[in-house]
């Protein structure tokens, strides 16, 4: 069938994209490439179609079917939507993605190759033809045009076959193979779909599971995506599969993605309710008990499914403080040792299965991680940890917001504080960066998680980098005791910078008992409620993060994450847990895309900002295109992924001095 008459049929609603399609994912060059691959009548593969009745298909988009049957596009979707834009000028009703990457395609008439507009090179150069322009209003007219310029005068023929070369690209015809029979459920499809892409962009359990749900409610992924994005808002960033998680755990139990296949639509919508529900006052306990109360210092996502189940279980009514309490006693120490950072499935289910009968179960779950570490006792050497990625990082915020830490400005305590918008923790370097490095630090022990505190910005800014031993005297006496709230030692031979390893000593043993203290108390149901002033709802942040870190490479990562989603490119991952292969975590990147800016079509990608090169050789072992700066990083996505035009050259690993 010809490529118009395909784009045709998507037109008339006669051929459409199944549900459980993922989005467009092309990037600028894989258009360039097809494109010259048809100028050039090179062979661009078939399409694969799944016919089936249109009163059962359940397509993505607005856009009607057209009676009778419809053809369900398995193996083509890129390629037909990149013609139909650059054909038609505009999207197919069923797009998802960026259409900037399809937009301004020219070609150039002498050297005969298709490039995206660039004004320094294009603008006023009649040689290049906008192709969605010659395509909407045929040779003619841009004939009339070039016979102006002396060059095509000279020879019109030659530049006239071009002309029409790249305008008869839509009368190339491509093979259709059908997928019928009314054996073809979505499962099979599925499968099919799956085995055809086996080198390219699969569908995770958690696709195949939305495919399934989707196929007889469609509205499934919008539903799903609007919850995320009210979570969003409040500064809590999660993944679909990850919702998908709760509503599992919440109407079956298990953790297999597979126990929703027999779940009927109207149950599955029932439960995402539920599960919307759950994970709100998940997250209120949380935040409100424990004060992690946004994405930057949760800790522990993976197990918020066990949590929203239990709370489900109870009936959707407030627990109980000392079950409050117990559970998330429990919550804490999963994330602290890593419950979930191997196989999540696994172990998820093992936690559920725990609580499958309510009376002993917060027993069973606390037991279980006593059996996995033998001791739940926390020392000094656990605080040895460095960087915001560390698992004790949201112990040590958490004990600032509930064991009564006070500004040193204001000498109010931190709990009191209202973390919505524009109201912020800051971190704070208790011995200034910049001193520590002129003295020969490392970084390591620069960001050690012993120097580390929480002030707000107000503080943070008038304590700026001065000395230790010049600024804490100030406060101590301004405000009595708060600097030993915070665990600091008041020793003055350890505020001098000779003594900063001693210091860290010593801080880690007072961290060590602080967290301990509260954390036999909150077992125990002993602990007095914290006082946190914290809204009833999820507030709305300032900033998609609501990060309460102000470090100048905290704001990098976050903008360059933002850039990136501006793109309509998947948002990585803050604080990556590289993994060995015995499920320990080796390294943390600061930000990350493990399947790649394209997934499945590009390879891992890390900003590593400020790392030894320790850690950029052991991203490089591990496959992961790595940048160390952001402009370097950028330029990678716009002349790599975008195939933007006037961006410096990127190369493999792009270490910058």
């Amino acid at each position: 069938m010809k490529i118009g008459t395909i784009l045709d049929q998507i037109d008339l609603g006669a051929m459409a994209l199944p549900e459980f399609q993922r989005g467009y994912v092309w990037n600028r060059e894989q258009v360039r490439g097809l494109m010259h691959s048809l100028y050039r009548k090179h062979p661009v593969g078939s399409l694969l179609v799944w016919v089936t009745k249109t009163d059962t298909a359940h397509a993505r988009g607005p856009g009607e079917l057209s009676p009778g049957v419809v053809e369900l596009l398995l193996d083509g979707q890129q390629r037909m939507t990149t013609l139909y834009g650059i054909v038609r000028g505009k999207a197919p009703q069923f797009f998802d993605g960026n259409v900037e990457t399809f937009t301004g395609l020219h070609f150039n008439l002498v050297d005969e190759v298709f490039e995206f507009y660039a004004p320094s090179k294009m603008k006023d150069d009649p040689m290049w033809i906008d192709v969605t322009a010659l395509m909407l209003t045929g040779v003619g007219m841009s004939t009339v045009e070039l016979l102006k310029v002396p060059e095509v005068a000279a020879e019109p023929q030659k530049y006239i076959e071009r002309l029409n070369a790249v305008s008869s690209i839509p009368q190339i015809d491509l093979h259709i193979e059908q997928v019928t029979g009314e054996d073809k459920t979505v499962d099979v499809v599925v499968d099919i779909f799956n085995r055809v892409n086996s080198g390219g962009t699969k569908l995770s359990k958690g696709d195949l599971a939305l495919a399934r749900i989707c196929a007889s409610w469609p509205e499934a992924r919008d539903e799903l995506k609007a919850r995320l994005k009210k979570w969003r808002a409040a500064g809590y960033y999660f993944r679909l599969d990850w919702l998908l998680r709760n509503v599992n755990a919440i109407l079956t139990g298990r953790s297999e993605f597979s126990a929703l296949k027999d779940v009927e639509t109207s149950v599955f919508a029932e439960g995402l309710n539920r599960s919307e529900k759950a994970v709100d006052a998940s997250l209120m306990m949380i935040a409100s008990r424990l004060g992690l109360d946004h994405s930057a210092v949760l800790g522990g996502p993976a197990a918020i499914p066990v949590i929203a189940r239990y709370w489900s279980q109870r009936g959707g009514k407030a627990l109980n403080h000392l079950e409050r309490d117990r559970l998330l006693y429990w919550y804490i120490h999963s994330f602290l040792w890593g419950r979930y950072a191997g196989s999540t499935e696994s172990v998820l289910n093992q936690d559920l299965t725990h609580i499958q009968e309510l009376d002993g179960g917060l027993d069973r779950l606390i037991e279980q991680l006593r059996s996995n570490r033998g001791d739940l006792r926390l020392t000094p050497k656990d605080f040895q940890a460095w960087s915001r990625g560390a698992r004790f990082y949201p112990l040590l915020y958490m004990l600032t917001r509930v064991c009564g830490t006070r500004d040193w400005g204001s000498g109010v305590e931190l709990s009191s504080y209202i973390l919505g918008k524009g109201s912020q923790l800051e971190l704070h370097h208790i011995f200034p960066k910049s001193l520590l490095y002129e003295h020969g630090y490392s970084r390591a022990a620069v960001n050690a998680l012993g120097n580390f505190t929480f002030l707000t910005k107000e503080t943070n800014l008038e304590v700026s980098n001065k000395p230790t031993a010049e600024y804490l005297p100030y406060y101590m006496e301004k405000h009595p005791d708060a600097i030993a709230s915070h665990w600091i030692p008041t020793d003055p031979e350890l505020w001098k910078i000779e003594s900063y390893y001693t210091f860290l000593d010593r801080r880690r043993e007072l961290l060590a008992d602080a967290a301990n203290a509260f954390l036999d108390s909150l077992v125990a149901g002993a602990v007095p409620e914290s006082g946190l002033a914290l809204p009833t709802e999820l507030p709305l942040r300032s900033e998609p993060m609501g990060a309460v870190l102000d470090e100048e490479e905290e704001s990098q990562l976050l903008d360059a994450n933002l850039w990136v989603v501006g793109h309509a490119l998947p948002e990585g991952e803050f604080m990556y847990e590289l993994l060995s292969d015995s499920g320990e975590v080796i390294a943390w990147f600061d930000l990350a895309w493990p399947e790649g800016l394209q997934v499945g079509l590009s390879e891992p990608v890390a900003l590593l900002l400020d790392e030894p090169p320790e850690m950029l050789q052991l991203a490089n072992a591990r496959g992961f295109r790595y940048f160390t700066d952001v402009d370097t990083f950028r330029a990678y996505v716009s002349q790599e992924v975008l195939a933007g035009e006037g961006m410096p050259a990127v190369g493999v690993g792009a270490v910058t001095p």
